[in-house]
């Protein structure tokens, strides 16, 4: 695992309940990248962390983060890849439920750990 992957995982596993979900935008500023492409690598790091997850059948501690959109949902490389992985359906009509779910999981396996 990177040491940025190594680091959002940290970030993400203790940051209180109450300031989640957070942006790619905050986890950057969080842990003090600069620029160049640090939204980039905040992503790359995600996706490390959902094969990570995948792998050992965890839920994606990814789900945490969202785009600053405004609709409180991961940018659609974490929709992608989550296909991808196997873990989300295909029907892009389902995602935002399969997201929903995915997001309380990890809440939960927060609060177990």
């Amino acid at each position: 695992m990177t040491d940025v992957a190594t680091a959002v995982r940290q970030l993400l596993a203790t940051a209180p309940e109450k300031t989640l979900p957070i942006t790619y935008q905050q986890v950057a500023v969080a842990l003090g990248l600069t620029p160049p492409r640090t939204i980039q690598r905040v992503a790359q790091a995600l996706e490390q962390l959902m094969r990570d997850d995948a792998a050992t059948h965890q839920p994606f501690i990814a789900a945490l983060v969202v785009s600053r959109r405004g609709d409180n949902m991961p940018a659609a490389g974490f929709f992608e890849l989550a296909v991808a992985l196997g873990r989300f359906p295909d029907d892009t009509t389902q995602h935002a439920k399969a997201y929903r779910h995915e997001y309380q999981q990890v809440l939960a396996s927060r609060s177990n750990a």
